[in-house]
């Protein structure tokens, strides 16, 4: 020990100090450091030394390990009060192994000295250890803990096992009528979700002070019960407490959540009234509360009123435009807090790659990416990553989605439900359902509610109701069947599927207080082409008080444009703007022009694409093209895909369609042009297909290859039969069907051989007589085979139900549900 003395005698020990204090410590720290010398009066001369100033000089860990070195010469370091300040000095400093072994090095601990160790584990975030540390002190020492052992602890606990053996231990001791440790339960368990035993703690406290009030109110509010939330808050006030800064930021949180904006008014009033507003706490959750609203200039007041603004309230701002559609100002705003030399956390990235996707900008998207793989973020946080994967998707850029989906090193269910969302949305069904295949196999992440609120979509647009009837097995089985989105999905999958009695099954079994599940049995109507039963619903909908949003009137237009209720769709186009206040969106538009189209007014239709007031787009365009398509209106249909070809060249659906149109009038020099120029960019037709599901297994038809079908001879063979049979009930072939410039002969060969065609007469070999047959099929079904279907229909006697892209047809002796209107 006596060689450390000439560290302290050089004045190493001073040299470590700040400039400002070792002026100020001269005078005291060097004399006293000069008075160590050897002999048998050294003890005496150690004890001069001003150690509690030094205690307060130590402002890192150096300094902290040489006045450990003086103790230790000074044969202090074992006193109690000495290692215990040393033990708080080194936590407070970040260096907990150095606390630890002060710690270990005591040969007789008090309470005091075993409290400040599990402090300092908690203060510096070593949570598991600390709850190790505070069950050695409980079971290998004669140490009585206090009620100051218990509160630090409490908070680390990870695991409700640990908790509840820490509740026992307050009970054995009697510390449960202490106010801060029983605050530290009603919080414990409000973290593990377990409210009702944390609201039994807190109802029996003889004594409650503002942190067991907010511990309380906070509680409730975070696991999802706002009712009771609200309660305690007016039990607080009942009792004549008055709120504080964390009771207003709950409280506001609270009407957020309930949808209270008159509570959250009057609490706003109340923090003005005591001076709270220009907290920033209570400032952060007034922004968030007014973005929940919708009342962004409100929200925007509060920010710019801010004294101080820290990095939560840049990104509340930000949250708060992003989260109501205006990614634009969210940009601004971003821009702003750059300004302000602010730097952003992983929220603030989350926000922007929302606002980006919103945006639409591509080049935009890749420097977000780009700034946070700089930062290394996306591999750390799974949050973010997840708000990358669905930012790709949302612009439809899913392979690089896929690609970031694959390179999270943690996926959560959220991770896996954002992907297959992805793959859904952007009309990748396969995909996404493998996506889900593979979820399924991982034993680490359960699927949960909003898996199957993103995997049913996709089994409805693939028609694969087998599947979708397992998802509903599952669901029925964890009682989740009236959650409004889940029993929406499952009606959009029954309705989708053909099965529309069990779609109104559920639909009177899942509340209708919103405008989802309607929207949902409006539009499986619609497909159907039952467009009197959409117009019956809606006026239900409406007597019941329900409000309709812009997707209740694109589900309203596209059944009137299925079934040719053309009055009707142009009246409540002009409702939904001047009644209930909703601007059209594209979509709107191209249900319109597909309305007009239909019905034949294709000039009416060209005339109200100039008269939109947003720029048209693809689908507005293909939508007049298809018209002309039906309608043979070739100088129009130049029109339209002029225009489309300029917005969206690389869908090869348009070159089809207008070679379509020029092969109805047997202009084979412009199919040949059409071809040509679809060949030029890389475009090939979709190979059409048609499925059917029998016997649990799938078969799919390909147009014009199924030779490899080991029933293919049977198939051909009914098929002459059948075709025999109708021609005898007056069918006559429509060659304008084939794009194909050949012979009569050959071109009732190649309708023959139409995939739908096939997967009919496969269904009528292969099922008792007289019972339904079901098919599905990728592309639009032809005017030849729509009238084919309808003679087999009548002879076989007959319902066949097939699906194409666009729609339901139900086939039943001779006659369609569509009315020939399609």
């Amino acid at each position: 020990m006596l060689r450390l003395l000439p560290i302290c005698k050089s004045g190493l020990f001073l040299k470590s100090l700040s400039s400002s204090n070792r002026y100020l410590l001269h005078s005291r720290s060097s004399s006293c450091i000069s008075n160590l010398s050897y002999g048998a009066d050294e003890r005496r001369r150690s004890e001069e030394i001003d150690f509690e100033f030094l205690f307060s000089a130590c402002t890192t860990s150096d300094i902290a390990k040489r006045l450990h070195a003086l103790l230790i010469v000074s044969g202090k370091a074992e006193s109690i009060f000495a290692a215990t300040r040393l033990i708080n000095i080194y936590s407070r400093l970040g260096n907990v192994s150095l606390s630890r072994d002060t710690f270990d090095r005591v040969p007789r601990k008090d309470s005091y000295t075993w409290n400040s160790m599990i402090s300092s584990y908690v203060r510096n975030r070593r949570f598991s250890e600390a709850v190790k540390c505070a069950f050695e002190m409980f079971y290998s020492t004669d140490v009585r803990p206090d009620f100051h052992t218990f509160p630090p602890v409490m908070k680390a606990c990870s695991t409700l096992l640990d908790g509840a053996r820490l509740h026992c231990w307050v009970l054995k001791l009697g510390f449960v009528w202490d106010v801060f440790v029983a605050a530290s339960l009603v919080h414990m368990y409000c973290r593990f979700g377990f409210v009702d035993i944390a609201h039994t703690i807190f109802k029996n406290m003889p004594f409650r002070d503002m942190g067991c009030w907010n511990s309380m109110i906070s509680g409730f509010c975070q696991n999802g019960n706002a009712k009771e939330a609200l309660g305690i808050l007016d039990d607080l006030i009942f009792e004549g407490m008055e709120m504080d800064s964390v009771t207003v930021a709950t409280s506001l949180s609270i009407c957020a959540q309930t949808n209270d904006e008159l509570r959250g008014l009057l609490i706003h009033l109340f923090a003005i009234k005591h001076g709270l507003e220009f907290n920033v706490f209570v400032a952060n959750a007034l922004i968030n509360m007014y973005a929940k609203f919708g009342q962004l200039r409100c929200a925007q007041n509060v920010f710019d009123h801010m004294c101080v603004r820290d990095l939560v309230s840049w990104n509340s701002i930000v949250a708060a435009y992003e989260q109501n559609d205006y990614p634009h100002d969210a940009l601004n705003c971003y821009h702003q807090m750059q300004s302000n030399k602010i730097r952003p956390d992983v929220l603030t990235l989350v926000s922007l790659s929302s606002s980006v996707a919103q945006t639409k900008d591509f080049l935009l998207s890749k420097s977000v990416h780009g700034f946070i793989v700089r930062k290394c973020w996306i591999t750390r946080d799974t949050v973010l990553g997840n708000a990358v994967v669905d930012m790709y998707a949302k612009l439809g850029i899913v392979d690089s989605a896929h690609k970031v989906f694959e390179v999270l090193p943690c996926k959560d269910v959220i991770s896996w439900n954002t992907m297959i969302t992805g793959y859904a949305q952007n009309g990748f069904a396969s995909e996404a359902v493998g996506v889900y295949d593979k979820m399924k196999e991982n034993d680490d992440v359960k699927p949960n509610l909003a898996t199957w609120v993103s995997v049913l979509p996709a089994y409805a647009h693939l028609g694969a109701m087998r599947d979708g009837t397992r998802i509903h097995a599952q669901v029925l089985k964890k009682n989740l069947d009236l959650d409004v989105f889940v029993g929406t999905c499952l009606i959009d999958l029954y309705g989708k599927c053909g099965k529309l009695d069990e779609a109104m099954s559920l639909f009177y079994e899942v509340s209708g207080e919103t405008s989802v599940p309607w929207n949902a049995i409006i539009s499986c109507h619609g497909l159907h082409g039952f467009g009197e039963t959409c117009l019956k619903l809606f006026e239900s909908m409406l007597n019941e008080g329900v409000k309709p949003d812009h997707v209740t009137f694109l589900s309203l237009l596209t059944a009137c444009s299925h079934t040719g209720l053309v009055d009707q769709g142009k009246r409540w186009f002009d409702l939904m703007q001047q009644e209930y206040g909703i601007q059209p969106t594209l979509k709107h538009y191209g249900c319109m022009v597909d309305l007009f189209g239909r019905a034949g007014l294709l000039e009416t239709a060209y005339n109200f694409i100039q008269s939109m007031h947003l720029r048209p787009d693809a689908s507005v365009w293909g939508a007049l093209l298809g018209a002309c398509r039906i309608h043979g209106n070739v100088e129009m249909g130049r029109k339209a895909s002029n225009n489309l070809f300029q917005l969206d060249s690389e869908n090869v659906g348009y070159y089809v369609l207008l070679a379509n149109l020029y092969a109805n009038f047997g202009r084979w020099e412009g199919v040949d042009e059409v071809r040509s120029l679809a060949r030029d960019k890389g475009l090939w037709k979709t190979p059409g297909w048609s499925s059917i599901e029998l016997n649990n297994r799938v078969e799919v038809f390909y147009t014009g290859s199924n030779q490899s079908h080991p029933q293919c001879e049977e198939i051909y063979t009914e098929m002459a039969v059948l075709n025999g049979k109708i021609k005898g009930l007056g069918y006559i072939p429509d060659y304008s069907f084939v794009l194909q410039d050949v012979e009569d002969d050959e071109k009732e060969s190649i309708l023959t051989g139409h995939s739908e065609r096939l997967a009919i007469v496969y269904g009528i070999l292969n099922t008792p007589p007289k019972s339904s047959i079901r098919i599905f099929k990728n592309l639009r079904v032809c005017g030849d085979c729509h009238n084919v279907t309808k003679f087999v229909s009548k002879v076989t006697e007959r319902e066949i139900v097939v699906r194409d892209s666009n729609r339901f047809h139900h086939f039943r002796d001779g006659i369609c549900s569509c009315g020939d209107y399609w």
